[in-house]
């Protein structure tokens, strides 16, 4: 092996030659990816007509749905991010139009923004655009786009009135191109009202139900049950604000990231601000609703619990944790400040502090409600992992070290991980990985995403149901496009949080030949460890006979800085970067394992693209 460095244009140049076998995971990662470009177009073909839009129902009333029709191809630009191929970005653009047209002639969509939903499901549909706006943030429709939807947030759009400046709130937790969304009707409702009956019931005070029960449950198909719920709703959880809009900052941050204007920033740092004035105002816990005029409580009879999304129903702490996590991680992105993360760690401290042993294993609750805390479950290190992932900070270590002291169960990767929405990976195994905990993390994610592809084929070709009976989420147990796990092993992240969360990772790659995002063609890229103030890293490339050029960037969005470079395995000194970005030319079969130093957050965010050259 030999090495050498120079510089081109701004940008460092490490050289490395000398021809060596490849690891079976580089192989074995190039494969997938190859594999994944051709599963893309299998599976758009099949779950599509010629004109993008999907095999489905002709008409559709419910107000959820529509962020199931994204869902069906999010991973397609996220893939496209690591290196899959240009007919995958064409699809996925394709895609993304013609979802929205399709959702528009149902009527759940106008100006190519959902009418009026929550950010739980909101979240789980424009994700895709922060992926397509890494794509190629040069794009003019998506920028345009992207600015027009900041505006119905931040009160810059006269047809979405969604944002009370008077108040700092966002005026209703059903919200979107219509504005706030007070009413709901029962047509909203229509689809789900099966599905529900499996749900706590929204309140414990509904005439006719068991009071002193708190896991009380209520028959949502019966018509007059179902009529005293949806009076209830309309009356206590569809005026005022709610924890879950803070996924909105998502939206806002992604404006920020393609203009720098400091009203986008400063909405996003003031929303935050005014949750934790909430929080300090209720005694350290989060309020899960927010009356007309910014009470507390305000349509709950003072009550601080039984909101929209919230402490009760439908899923508990986890829509106060999540959008506080989603909402933190833009904060610190647009500012380099990890308090903004202390709304997160709050409520997850106010739990723990709640916890009590089960059969000697600790829980803590998962619920509020009229009897109090209740439903304790173990803890979920899913956000834990991520705080400290954001912070890299003491705190949020020894924060994950007293919960999970011996991560137990963490090297345990559930072997059909990629069935769930979007193939969403739990980030443990990889985390024991980056910790030295698991070293057979690379094979074991490998072999389990070309099970998954597979799986999601088979199915596909054996799919034969009608398309007029096809279920909301239909289309998610066949996507064979399923690259969460090659989002960990290449860029040293957790992954994005799957409900409105960016993609926070301590590098990202591009290809200076084609100039474009995404590892080149034969590239296997593996983080191996990842600090506060460096990252190792090992870079492969399979081709035997040529070349190949890799450019590294500090941060997803350029955030960073590498201060030095240096090769494992080599007498040379370290090679000062300096700089947001270093490239790294690989001769054939050749192999680099770099150690990284970096300074955080030192560069404003942005979706711009390197230098080329």
């Amino acid at each position: 092996m030999s090495t050498s460095s120079k510089m081109q244009g701004e940008i460092k140049t490490i050289e490395v030659t000398g021809r060596r076998n490849p690891p079976n995971w580089a192989v074995r990662q190039r494969q997938l990816i190859d594999l994944m470009n051709r599963a893309a177009v299998t599976f758009a073909e099949r779950s599509t007509r010629p004109d993008g839009t999907l095999l489905w129902r002709t008409r559709w009333t419910s107000m959820d749905g529509t962020d199931n029709g994204y869902e069906s191809f999010l991973s397609y630009p996220l893939f496209y991010l690591l290196g899959g191929g240009e007919h995958v970005h064409d699809l996925a653009r394709k895609e993304w139009n013609a979802i929205t047209w399709q959702f528009e002639q149902f009527g759940t969509v106008d100006r190519e923004f959902a009418v009026g939903y929550d950010w739980f499901h909101h979240s789980e549909s424009y994700t895709y655009i922060y992926y397509l706006a890494l794509a190629d943030p040069q794009h003019f429709m998506d920028r345009a786009r992207a600015l027009r939807y900041a505006d119905m947030y931040i009160g810059e759009d006269p047809l979405a009135p969604n944002w009370d400046a008077d108040h700092r709130m966002l005026r209703s937790p059903l919200n979107g191109s219509h504005g706030p969304r007070t009413v709901t009707t029962p047509e909203d409702w229509s689809y789900h009202r099966p599905i529900l009956c499996d749900y706590l019931s929204p309140y414990e005070d509904i005439p006719g139900v068991d009071s002193t029960d708190p896991f009380v449950k209520v028959d949502w198909t019966d018509d007059a049950m179902f009529a005293q719920v949806l009076n209830l709703i309309n009356e206590r959880m569809t005026r005022g604000d709610v924890p879950l809009n803070l996924s909105a900052t998502s939206l806002v941050t992604n404006a920020y990231l393609y203009t720098g204007e400091e009203k986008y920033k400063n909405w996003v740092l003031d929303y935050i601000r005014v949750w934790m004035e909430r929080r300090d105002q209720n005694g350290g816990i989060v309020p899960d609703n927010i009356g007309p005029s910014g009470q507390i409580g305000e349509l709950m009879n003072g009550k601080w619990w039984g909101g929209y999304y919230g402490w009760r129903w439908p899923h508990g702490a986890r829509n106060i944790v999540e959008p506080a996590c989603v909402e933190g991680g833009c904060a610190m992105l647009l500012t380099g400040d990890d308090s903004y993360l202390d709304l997160c760690r709050s409520q997850l401290d106010l739990l723990w502090s709640l916890r009590k042993e089960e059969d000697e294993v600790v829980k803590v609750p998962a619920r509020h409600g009229d009897q109090g805390w209740f439903d304790y479950r173990c803890p979920d290190p899913l956000y834990y992992i991520h705080l400290y992932c954001l912070s890299q900070s003491a705190q949020d270590l020894a924060r994950l070290d007293e919960v999970f002291p011996e991560r137990e169960g963490f090297q345990n990767l559930n072997p059909r991980w990629y069935m769930g929405k979007a193939g969403v990976c739990p980030p443990t195994a990889w985390f024991a990985f980056i910790e030295g905990r698991n070293p057979g993390y690379p094979d074991q994610m490998i072999e389990s995403t070309y099970a998954g592809i597979c799986e999601k084929l088979d199915r596909l070709e054996n799919d034969d149901t009608d398309p007029e009976k096809r279920e909301c989420y239909h289309f998610h147990a066949l996507n064979p496009v399923v690259p969460e796990g090659l989002v960990q092993m290449t860029t040293g992240s957790p992954a994005a949080i799957y409900n409105g969360g960016l993609l926070h990772a301590p590098v990202r790659y591009f290809d200076p030949e084609t100039r474009r995002t995404g590892l080149p063609e034969h590239v296997a890229a593996l983080v191996e460890e990842v600090s506060r103030d460096s990252v190792s890293l090992i870079l492969v490339n399979t081709d035997v006979v040529a070349s190949r050029a890799v450019l590294i960037q500090s941060g997803t969005f350029g955030e960073h800085e590498f201060t030095t470079a240096r090769l494992e395995g080599l007498d040379s000194d370290s090679v000062q970067i300096n700089g947001r970005h270093v490239a790294v030319r690989l001769g054939p079969s050749a192999q680099a394992h770099l150690h990284l130093g970096l300074k955080r957050h030192v560069h404003r965010p942005s979706y711009e693209f390197p230098p080329f050259g």
